[in-house]
């Protein structure tokens, strides 16, 4: 497999798909105060509906989207630690992009929590501007969104 294949996730993949976002989220716990919202999606639900793309075998990244009429929702991007810094983020972020122009949508939207401080690094550099700060129960919010050109 070539480092730059994404495809659909199928039902065989959901424990991969758990296993990644779990890994990729579980550091977060402790200092969100919180699990994370991606650990608890119904991961089987969110593949059976098309949502999820995985890249690697084994499963090393995932992405969920879901489309709306006027944008992409990034939900979730999860990287395994062992992957991390290998690149696998970023073609996964551009996948997403091409995804949502191939729908003919014109912006990618997705939030992450105020304390998870590297994403509020890494999504800029990918070209999305921070549109505003929400608190949803307890959780700390910044909402992203990336238009198309």
């Amino acid at each position: 497999m070539t480092s730059e294949q994404i495809r659909p996730a199928t039902a065989a993949d959901v424990p991969a798909v758990k296993a990644v976002t779990d890994a990729a989220f579980t550091p977060y716990i402790e200092r969100i105060g919180v699990v994370p919202v991606p650990m608890e999606a119904d991961h089987a639900a969110n593949v059976a509906a098309g949502k999820v793309y995985v890249t690697g075998r084994p499963v090393t990244g995932l992405v969920v989207v879901e489309a709306y009429p006027d944008h992409l929702y990034l939900d979730t991007v999860a990287v395994h630690p062992d992957a991390q810094g290998q690149g696998v983020g970023g073609r996964l972020l551009r996948f997403v992009e091409t995804h949502a122009r191939a729908l003919g949508l014109p912006e990618v939207r997705l939030f992450t929590n105020a304390l998870m401080w590297e994403n509020q690094m890494i999504y800029p550099r990918y070209g999305y501007e921070l549109v505003e700060r929400r608190v949803s129960g307890p959780y700390d919010r910044l909402h992203y969104r990336k238009r198309l050109g």
